[in-house]
């Protein structure tokens, strides 16, 4: 075998295992994606309901219904155009309530969204940028000095 003949092989190797090692990181990088979606493209069914996703709204007022002896929860977020009944298993973070602006992860299955995992803005100004994007109407802002 002649040397010219060897670098084209070895060229065409390493070019070969580039191109799967990209294709794989492709691969994974794509299944760990989790894309954000508000009620309303969840409710006109933009949604996709075999893959892992995020819900993102405020928890509606008076619709958070906790089942007696379990840490099981239903509450339901909106954007003030649609809504969308989630069910949590699970302890809630400490600053969840209605009201609340919140992202949920997890899948949709029969019309609810059964979420993973919860989570809850911070603070009274900061809110995730999906869910203040997705809002329609504006929120009123927290009066000065409320905790």
């Amino acid at each position: 075998m002649t040397p010219r003949r060897k670098r084209l092989y070895a060229i065409v190797g390493i070019l070969v295992g580039v191109g799967l090692a990209t294709a794989v990181a492709l691969k994974a990088f794509d299944n760990n994606l989790q894309y954000f979606y508000d009620p309303s493209e969840v409710v006109a069914g933009k949604a996709p309901s075999d893959k892992s996703i995020r819900v993102g709204g405020m928890v509606t007022k008076g619709s958070v219904e906790r089942k007696a002896g379990s840490l099981e929860v239903q509450f339901v977020i909106t954007d003030f155009a649609q809504s969308v009944k989630v069910s949590y298993t699970g302890l809630l973070p400490d600053l969840f309530r209605e009201g609340q602006g919140i992202i949920a992860h997890g899948r949709l299955h029969d019309g609810m969204f059964v979420a993973d995992e919860v989570l809850a803005k911070h603070d009274e100004k900061y809110m995730p940028p999906e869910v203040a994007k997705s809002l329609k109407k504006p929120v009123p802002p927290a009066p000065e000095g409320s905790t």
